[in-house]
């Protein structure tokens, strides 16, 4: 199944929907006392998702085009967002930093956090070295705690896109890495959460970014240094990983701020991430002085 959070056209405010080829349809119009989140849906556990899943199989009335809603991020109110950084070879390499023997791993705030085809705007004074990173998120949908790489991806609810947006000049400056990735929107999250059962290998997945058109990160979640699995195992260890935790991957190789000359996000970019099978997730860039 595949979810989003999505205003529909004269709504106040985002609710959790039931997304298909024929359009999105709002999850509370298909079982009474719907959830209107995501993580409304994970507190239900796995009755409540089969309880969806048949009443969306069953639908066959209309719906909005998904052209006609507007998104929000993926996840609106996750317990916890975790970043792993240097997890592809080629990324740690062009950023001349060394990938240790244990994951690096950092938080990401949840101001951060916005939505596909939204807008992002930040200062040129506080940054003009802005980069992309497209990434494969996880979402945790059960209580996740010791578990083992072989029973990890049984806690996997689904799946979505990040795009790891990251200010380079803050991010070379401090010893850790949560304030230059969560500058307001450096989060974008989306559009969809497509449940663990479509995507039987996480490490078979394409992955891509386009700036402007250009093609810049063409990879496979295959060049992992460490799997989801591994990821998840590692995470969970003394740490219990709430329903909803949102866990993003790691980047491949081909970051703007390594090129030679360097491709950097400015006013005007535009930037989209994908990953097969998840969806494709798009960025308008805006700075102000």
């Amino acid at each position: 199944m595949r979810f989003a959070h999505v205003r529909l056209p004269g709504a106040d405010a985002p609710e959790l929907a039931h997304v298909t080829d024929a359009g999105v349809l709002p999850v509370a119009q298909l079982v009474d006392g719907g959830p209107r989140t995501l993580e409304q849906l994970l507190a239900g556990g796995s009755a409540l998702l089969d309880a969806v899943r048949s009443a969306g199989d069953a639908f066959s009335g209309e719906r909005t085009p998904t052209a006609d809603v507007t998104f929000a991020a993926a996840v609106t109110a996750p317990p916890s967002i975790m970043a792993v950084g240097l997890n592809y070879g080629a990324h740690a390499g062009e950023l001349n930093l060394k990938s240790d023997d244990t994951p690096t791993v950092f938080t990401l705030w949840p101001n951060s956090l916005a939505g596909h085809e939204g807008t992002t705007t930040w200062s040129r004074a506080q940054s003009e070295s802005v980069d992309y990173e497209a990434e494969l998120g996880v979402i945790i949908g059960s209580p996740t705690k010791n578990v083992s790489e072989e029973e990890a991806l049984d806690h996997v609810f689904g799946y979505t896109v990040v795009n790891d947006i990251s200010a380079r000049n803050i991010q070379y400056s401090e010893a850790q890495w949560c304030r230059c990735k969560s500058l307001d929107g450096f989060t974008p999250v989306g559009p969809y959460v497509v449940t663990a059962d479509e995507i039987p290998d996480p490490q078979a997945l394409s992955i891509w970014t386009r700036v402007d058109g250009e093609l810049l990160q063409d990879a496979t979640t295959g060049q992992m240094i460490r799997s989801v699995a591994k990821l998840i195992s590692h995470l969970s260890q003394g740490i219990t990983l709430l329903p909803g935790t949102l866990i993003s991957t790691g980047s491949p190789g081909g970051s703007g701020y390594s090129r030679t000359p360097q491709v950097l996000l400015q006013d005007g970019s535009t930037v989209t991430v994908g990953v097969e099978g998840v969806g494709e997730l798009t960025t308008h860039c805006r700075t102000v002085a």
